[in-house]
């Protein structure tokens, strides 16, 4: 299962949900599926998203069992 920080980085940053799906073109149920992980984005999504969170993709996301599990 794929893993993310999407909520605590959007939260350290201010932004609503719909805030961070402007700044990505995205919806902001897009971003609530994201955060939930029910929805996987695109690699272009991934990438969007990292910058505008200042991180790097493999800090934002990861697999769960990987041994990076206690982000």
């Amino acid at each position: 299962m794929l893993r993310n920080r999407v909520k605590e980085l959007r939260a350290r940053y201010g932004f609503t949900q719909s805030d961070l799906g402007k700044r990505v073109n995205v919806t902001r149920q897009t971003i609530a599926f994201i955060e939930k992980g029910e929805f996987s984005p695109s690699i272009t999504l991934a990438l969007k998203l990292a910058r505008a969170l200042e991180t790097s993709v493999d800090e934002l996301f990861w697999l769960e069992g990987d041994g990076e599990d206690e982000k």
